[in-house]
């Protein structure tokens, strides 16, 4: 027995084995920043530490473009959402096909051909505003760095669910890791890093879910006691925006989530611009759903599988754990601790996916940071390419540490999932509402621009924080069972876990509990919708709402500020907007519409078209 900095007494279940699967997982991470470092592949060149020389092969980066949106985040807090709350917003899979329909055939054609490096210097050329650029990638840099605490102190809870390990040496173990072979090894580490990590995530995943449907009796007995226990749920056609999660909030979460974290991202784009052809990236864009599909459905299912094992014995209800985010570790470590190794294979994937996310954050914002800020400074312009890189290396070191630091803080805040949706969409709603104006607004300019995103970021503020104050991140749960728990239920301490509350409670013999909001409460809410107000607006429509405030305002404030001609916005646009936009610019000036203005709006709409084939 060890005693924990909380002051509980716990049983470490990780074996010798388990330790072994683990400290592989970290050794081979290691090992392969040290070979790409040794081959000189992330230190001969800016490019080839950032962008791997444009010329990386395609398998090894979908993978990676996959490991690095999917992490820790996602094996927790999609299977916490399925077990408390449901099956509906697995609903956002469907969404997740229009996102890349609209990130296929509108934003890759368009930036891909640009030849850049920091996807905020599009900003510049389509606004003519450096400010505007600095802006957006100072909103950005917040955003990837709220995303890094919250990756890091996800596989914290795991950790400290199976062994004595604390939750704080966990983060700085794991930061430390991560911050020494990204550093060392610039994009080609994060790229082959990321193929191994994902592998073992999925495969990590799958073993828990194939042993315990076996012991359940099926994919069939999974179901039935999930729908019994009513988490079945995907067509919930209520147009309210107040209700958490309908087929149309998921629709939106789903559409949102691949235009700002795929289309409009600067991970994703660094990997997108690490191959040679457009033709590839759209390729690689495809791949990416199908295997979001394929892990997203895999995760989704594991909270099933969970809540039919303790459909009438909640740990949550019973004290066992003392978050929801920790089911899926104790699952493994309660039912199939007794087989050597499978904690330590489960514990590897979550990690192997935070250190995916992590190392694609950490190199991206070093790329911003040196592109968007130092890159034109008087001070860096006469150094040497390799002095360059080595100044981006030592910005890869310090995001690492300052990861680990937002690690340590991030344990204050709620429930993974939708702590991580409601606080980043409403900080990158408003950047990629920048992006969007670019792309779609044709007269928009960097006035307006400026003006939407002011705006639009400090009324999602507003919205979050109003969310937070009103107990609206903690959300009432669908009933939940301790019926079946017996004398354990009393009497947990022979199942207790690190960091876990093992009083013994008394809640009667109902089927249900029922807990206040702020404790994950099981009871339905008695407001009546009529009396709701903007801050109980569904957390899936934060990114949504952003992007939109941010349009319509930028729309505005450009026209009576002095609309963008068509000359100034040459293949910075859509070009399917821009053949209109010409056309009315034409009808507005009173000048006739000729066989040559045709013929530029036809070549205008195809070259997306003659880019892809070359």
């Amino acid at each position: 027995m060890n005693e924990t900095d909380a002051g509980v007494m716990v049983n470490a279940r990780f074996t010798t084995a388990d330790y072994a699967v683990f400290v592989l997982m970290l050794v081979v991470s290691v090992a392969i920043g040290v070979h790409s470092a040794v081959r000189g592949g992330g230190s001969s060149s800016t490019q080839q530490y950032l962008l791997g020389g444009r010329r990386m092969s395609p398998v090894p980066v979908a993978i990676s473009l996959l490991g690095g949106i999917i992490s820790a985040i996602s094996i927790l807090g999609n299977a916490t959402e399925m077990y408390y709350f449901g099956t509906q917003l697995s609903v956002n899979l469907l969404g997740c096909v229009i996102g890349t329909f609209i990130t296929q055939w509108l934003i890759l054609p368009l930036i891909y051909p640009l030849q850049i490096v920091s996807i905020n210097e599009y900003i510049e050329r389509r606004f003519k505003s450096s400010k505007l650029r600095k802006m957006a990638t100072s909103c950005q840099l917040l955003q990837y760095f709220i995303y890094m605490g919250i990756c890091l102190y996800a596989p914290a809870l795991t950790l400290s669910t199976v062994t004595s390990l604390p939750t704080w040496a966990s983060i700085i173990t794991m930061g430390l890791i991560c911050t020494f072979y990204i550093t060392i090894g610039g994009v080609k580490a994060v790229v082959y890093t990321d193929v191994v990590q994902t592998l073992l995530m999925f495969f990590g995943v799958l073993v828990v879910v194939i042993i315990c449907c076996i012991r359940l009796g099926g994919l069939g007995e999974v179901w039935g006691i999930a729908d019994q226990g009513h988490r079945i749920e995907f067509f919930n056609m209520n147009p309210s925006p107040f209700e958490r999660h309908t087929f149309w909030t998921s629709m939106a979460h789903g559409i949102y989530l691949i235009v700002a974290y795929v289309g409009l991202n600067q991970q994703t784009y660094q990997r997108f611009a690490s191959v040679e052809t457009l033709t590839i990236s759209l390729r690689l864009c495809t791949f990416f759903l199908f295997g979001l599909w394929v892990l997203w459905v895999l995760f989704y299912f594991s909270g099933l599988v969970a809540y039919a094992t303790y459909s009438t014995c909640d740990p949550l209800t019973a004290g066992n754990i003392e978050k929801p985010d920790q089911i899926i570790p104790y699952l493994v470590v309660d039912k199939l601790g007794h087989l050597a190794g499978l904690p330590g294979l489960f514990v590897a994937a979550v990690y192997g996916g935070v250190l995916s996310s992590l190392s694609s954050t950490a190199n991206s914002i070093a790329c911003v940071i040196w592109e968007d800020f130092l890159k034109h400074r008087e001070y860096f312009k006469g150094i040497s390419d390799r002095s360059a890189t080595n100044v981006i290396k030592l910005l890869s070191a310090a995001t690492g540490l300052l990861a680990i630091a937002l690690g340590l803080l991030a344990g204050n805040l709620g429930s993974i999932f939708q702590m991580t949706q409601t606080v980043l969409g409403a900080i990158s709603g408003p950047l990629i509402g920048i992006f969007i104006s670019g792309i779609c607004v044709p007269w928009a300019n960097a006035k307006g621009a400026a003006s939407g995103f002011v705006v639009s970021f400090l009324s999602c503020l507003t919205l979050v924080v109003g969310k937070f104050m009103r107990g609206g991140a903690s959300p009432p749960m669908l009933p939940l069972s301790v019926a079946g728990c017996g004398d354990a239920f009393g009497n947990s301490t022979d199942i207790a876990v690190l960091g876990l509350n093992t009083t013994s409670l008394d809640y009667g013999s109902d089927v249900s509990t029922s807990f206040p909001p702020q404790d994950f409460s099981t009871i339905e809410p008695d407001v009546e919708e009529e009396s709701k107000s903007i801050y109980d607006i569904s957390y899936c429509y934060n990114g949504t709402i952003g992007i939109l405030l941010t349009v319509i305002i930028c729309s505005i404030v450009s026209l009576f500020t002095g609309p963008m001609k068509p000359d100034e916005i040459n293949h910075l646009v859509s070009p399917y907007v821009g053949s209109l936009y010409r056309r009315f610019w034409k009808y507005r000036e009173g000048k006739h519409y000729t066989e040559q203005d045709m013929k530029d709006e036809e070549d205008d709409v195809g070259i997306s078209m003659v880019v892809r084939r070359t």
